[in-house]
């Protein structure tokens, strides 16, 4: 069974090439608990992926010095 998830405050990357269409949604969960819920825009009632304050910040932190950027060889 799952958990209810609680409000989220959705956000679309100002990036999205089609204006949000096709893209993923990230938000804070509106609960005082610091997660961070994902969320593919297309698909708002599919499954949402919630991610706790640290593991987000260890996210952001690994795109920032640029772990994520598959467009060049490791």
């Amino acid at each position: 069974m799952s958990e209810s998830l609680p409000p989220v405050a959705w956000h679309i990357s100002s990036r999205s090439s089609d204006g949000g269409g096709s893209c993923v949604e990230a938000g804070p969960v509106l609960d005082g608990s610091g997660r961070v819920a994902l969320r593919h825009s297309k698909a708002p009632d599919a499954a949402t992926i919630v991610y706790t304050r640290a593991e987000w910040d260890a996210f952001v932190a690994g795109v920032k010095d640029g772990e994520f950027d598959f467009s060049t060889p490791a």
